[in-house]
């Protein structure tokens, strides 16, 4: 069976950390689009507020099965 597959980009973000930065993206992707089949981490950034870090965020490509 030939499966063909998209790649979205999404950013994440998290008060708490890189790993729930990433898990918010996923899950907010999979609440639009099914099929969801693998993701990449592809730059971590944060933001510094007040000399500490404020939040934390994730660029992730989510790739979901295209229906066919």
């Amino acid at each position: 069976m030939d499966r063909v597959y998209k790649k979205i980009e999404v950013v994440g973000i998290s008060s708490v950390g890189f790993d729930d930065a990433v898990r918010k993206a996923v899950e907010k992707a999979a609440g639009t689009l099914h099929s969801l089949a693998w993701f990449e981490v592809m730059e971590q950034h944060g933001r510094i507020e007040n000399g500490k870090v404020a939040e934390f965020q994730a660029v992730v490509k989510i790739a979901f099965k295209l229906d066919q």
